[in-house]
């Protein structure tokens, strides 16, 4: 009869996985309710068993909060911030524009490419960094064709999973069963498993490809303020001797060294010039008048076209700044009605000795005259494009007279950063493709390596750590781990074997693999394929077959873990960038579980003679 504990352990799991799929309360929450349950459980009563590992071992919370320090999870949030730091030197944008092309005028053609392109390479590489590889594309596609992104990232998961069950270094998952297998004297080929692994993922995919996206739900990030709009702001840029664009000259009567900055006015020698710019130079001492987009502005200030000086001191030249670190940022702030600042010119603000900040443009509803940024008198309602470190941009929150807009603070791109943010990823990727350094050494020293080479910021770096992932793998790793130290995983595993005995082959390996799928999705995929390895081949050998449709049977549901974030790795991945909940996999992953056992049921018998 079960014991307390098991009973107990069991639910707790089903009470965190109801409370998971109601969304009523966050993530965070039943995560943390669910790991103080399982603590004061064992805490309170201790558990002695053979399943912790010795007869005389206490179940406790060593054990129990090792998931916190779990190479996986470590791994996922290394790769998170290794991503934050391709995003924040707009490394992507360069690949994402020619798949973009690639597409033509399609919405939906480029995010095909990319998610069939991650299904072939990860036959051959391991998903995890192949899904880490497309998310900052993707993240930019998205983007350009406003496509939700909560529409890609769970088919970019579930694709790079498909395509891992075809070869034996495909997943991890496909690694370990053979490694089991080994011991137990059955030899698994690198090829034994790509005619039906290729089979299944075709099917999969037919369905991740052209059916998923469709009743995904759209669910957008939440943007920054001044990311929502193409709202325009008026900035100005003084040329010194040495900047970029002393020497350009005017084609069809515009300057497209500017980039995505549009020049109202030239101002040279007091001298105004006004569009369109027809045999002009641009010298230094010329001061541009431009408008432009936050993202217009804030790509200048990257690539060295602006400088973050807009408030001159004497007339006097000075040399050209350089682009701005990765601490600097762009952020929003109202003038106040009863403002101080109301009716003066920006020049003479004092906002830069006060603060610390620059101010980079203004927007206002009604339409400014074509005047330098330094005449430009305040008024109520304007919308100032303000720059600086973050702890000047802080120091604003509170101030009456310039109301700062909440989350509005953006890092500014480093732009000049790109290779060596790419030179990382590419070590990171080659480091665990080539097993040189375990996936999870190479993800933390690439993470270290962003920070140290100023690819980003310690703060940019502590944004990306994702705390609801956090909780939800420690809290899991936490149950699951109570869950077979109580023999609650390996009883699971009887009694289906048990409900099955006397029947056919085909029926017994049907429901093993429905039994694996299931449990992988609470579990884990490597927990999963360690358990039923061995009650595989037990199988086939009291039965008198071969060992190869068991094996693969166990590699083909311990890699369908699509119904739950936790079930895999890559789900873990991008739970951030698709802004999911609990719920988006359960709703996704099932249908693709079913589907995928209803086809190894119905075509293993045939192909393995059964």
């Amino acid at each position: 009869m079960p014991d307390f504990h098991l009973i107990a352990t069991f639910a707790i799991i089903a009470a965190t996985i109801v409370a998971y799929a109601s969304e009523r309360w966050s993530m965070e929450a039943v995560s943390l309710v669910s790991l103080a349950a399982i603590l004061l459980l064992f805490g309170a009563f201790p558990y002695t068993g053979s399943a912790t590992g010795s007869e005389n071992e206490v179940l406790g919370g060593e054990q129990l909060l090792a998931g916190f320090s779990n190479p996986a999870l470590a791994t996922v949030i290394a790769l998170l911030i290794v991503g934050q730091g391709l995003f924040a030197t707009d490394a992507m944008e360069a690949p994402a524009r020619y798949l973009g092309r690639l597409g033509g005028a399609s919405s939906y053609r480029p995010i095909l490419f990319i998610l069939v392109g991650a299904g072939l390479i990860s036959a051959f590489l391991n998903n995890t960094p192949v899904v880490v590889i497309f998310i900052p594309v993707l993240v930019v596609i998205a983007a350009k064709r406003s496509i939700p992104a909560s529409r890609v990232f769970i088919p970019l998961s579930f694709i790079s999973i498909l395509g891992g069950m075809t070869t034996l270094i495909g997943s991890s998952t496909n690694l370990l069963v053979a490694g089991v297998a080994r011991d137990y004297g059955v030899e698994v080929g690198f090829f034994d498993i790509t005619v039906m692994g290729a089979t299944l993922a075709l099917v999969g995919s037919i369905y991740v490809l052209f059916v998923l996206p469709r009743f995904m739900p759209e669910r957008r990030a939440e943007l920054a303020a001044g990311a929502k709009s193409g709202a325009q702001f008026i900035g100005e840029i003084t040329l010194t001797r040495d900047h970029p664009l002393v020497g350009t000259s005017a084609r069809a009567g515009m300057f497209p060294g500017l980039g995505d900055l549009t020049l109202r006015m030239l101002q040279r020698h007091d001298v105004p010039h006004l569009p369109p710019f027809e045999d002009l130079v641009l010298r230094a001492g010329d001061t541009l008048v431009v408008s432009g987009t936050r993202r217009a502005f804030s790509k200048a200030l990257s690539q060295g076209r602006a400088s973050v000086e807009n408030e001159e001191s004497d007339g006097e030249e000075t040399g050209q700044e350089a682009p701005p670190g990765p601490d600097y940022h762009l952020a929003e702030a109202v003038v106040s009605p009863g403002s101080r600042y109301a009716g003066r010119t920006i020049q003479l603000s004092g906002l830069r000795p006060r603060f610390g900040i620059s101010v980079l443009g203004v927007q206002r509803k009604s339409r400014m005259a074509r005047s330098g940024l330094s005449d430009i008198r305040l008024e109520p309602g304007d919308t100032l494009l303000i720059g600086g470190p973050m702890q000047a941009i802080t120091q604003l929150r509170g101030n009456h007279d310039l109301l700062m807009l909440e989350h509005s603070a953006e890092a500014v791109p480093q732009s000049r950063k790109a290779r060596t943010a790419v030179a990382i990823f590419a070590a990171i990727v080659l480091a665990s493709a080539f097993s040189v350094v375990p996936i999870v050494v190479a993800a933390i020293c690439g993470a270290v390596m962003m920070m140290l080479t100023g690819c980003l910021s310690l703060l940019q770096a502590a944004r990306a750590f994702d705390r609801q992932i956090f909780l939800l793998v420690g809290a899991s790793v936490a149950l699951a781990t109570a869950l077979e130290a109580t023999g609650g995983a390996q009883l699971i595993a009887d009694s289906s074997l048990d409900l099955m005995a006397g029947s056919g082959p085909a029926v017994i390996l049907s429901g093993l693999f429905l039994v694996m799928a299931l449990l992988t999705n609470i579990l884990s995929n490597n927990a999963t394929a360690v358990l039923f390895t061995p009650i595989a081949l037990g199988m086939a050998d009291g039965l008198g077959l071969s060992p190869e449709p068991f094996i693969a049977a166990v590699i083909f549901a311990a890699n369908s873990s699509f119904a739950t974030p936790i079930g895999y790795q890559t789900n873990l991945l991008v739970m951030g960038p698709g802004h999911y909940r609990f719920s988006d996999f359960v709703r996704a992953g099932t249908p693709l579980v079913i589907i995928i056992w209803l086809t190894f049921s119905l075509l293993a018998p045939w192909y393995y003679g059964l």
